[in-house]
């Protein structure tokens, strides 16, 4: 019998800059998963040798020199599973794994989408928008699938409003605004999505995964988003066993802005 399957999912804002904190995530949350977005490193430069020590023997990636870049880092044997590009741009922003049970894991980064929530003002907003439609074309297509389906990463909105520390305040703020929301929840529909980390801590609790480097002190602020999210299909999600954000991480010296975000999962 495979044991329970711990898998975390983090924004790491540069993977060779905090190569350290990645080391510290492992040595404390024990994962045998680990999906990273925002690693901004190119293939030819991925430390794979850094990562090997860590304990990953198995590590699928793909990047773009200096900024996005997704990657698979697994104790448990995978395979490629296969990518795709999204929104009309080819950029490394998605990446999936199978394991050896069947499980495919999709890792995605979702645009941040800008600062204006106007596409016809904002390319990076329409680009982010096109992702979230493409998002559920593709998710009308694996919904009825029977293979158990995994999808993770920085999705960059904050869908509930205990998901912001102030839904009021915004609303127009690029993460939070009503077009966002609906666009992520047709996504989480079209794939017969699970929201499994709000299964666990239930919604009626504010939980944030991103705190910005702006706040002289983010910890006294606590002006968060929870931008960071694992899904399951519905027939995963009654394995999942428990979920949690390491928010300590946000404190840690150089962090990232984003924490990891973990579930554990029970084998089948």
């Amino acid at each position: 019998m495979t044991d329970r399957l711990r898998l975390v999912t983090w924004n790491i804002n540069s993977l060779r800059l905090r190569l350290g904190l990645l080391g510290r995530v492992v040595e404390e949350a024990r994962p045998d998963v680990v999906c990273l977005q925002e690693t901004k490193v190119d293939d030819a430069n991925f430390p794979m040798e850094a990562v090997r020590a860590l304990g990953f023997e198995h590590v699928l990636y793909r990047g773009d020199k200096g900024y996005n870049g997704v990657a698979i880092l697994s104790k448990r044997p995978i395979e490629p599973a296969g990518h795709r590009f999204w929104g009309g741009v080819e950029d490394a922003r998605h990446i999936s794994a199978r394991l050896a049970d069947g499980m495919v894991v999709h890792n995605f980064y979702v645009p941040a989408g800008g600062d204006i929530p106007d596409p016809a003002l904002n390319v990076k907003f329409a680009h982010k928008l096109r992702f979230l439609d493409d998002l559920t074309d593709w998710g009308a297509t694996v919904a009825g699938d029977t293979t158990p389906r995994v999808m993770v990463g920085d999705l960059n909105i904050a869908p509930l409003e205990t998901d912001v520390w102030s839904h009021k305040q915004l609303l127009k703020v690029v993460s939070h605004t009503p077009v966002e929301v609906d666009k992520l929840a047709r996504v989480q529909a079209a794939g017969a999505w699970t929201d499994v980390v709000r299964q666990v801590i239930t919604p009626d609790i504010k939980l944030y995964s991103w705190w910005s480097y702006r706040a002289r002190d983010w910890a006294a602020a606590d002006r968060g988003r929870r931008l960071d999210h694992i899904w399951t299909d519905g027939g995963l999600a009654p394995r999942v066993r428990g979920a949690s954000v390491l928010k300590d991480a946000r404190g840690w010296t150089q962090p990232s802005d984003h924490v990891p975000v973990m579930v554990d999962i029970d084998p089948a």
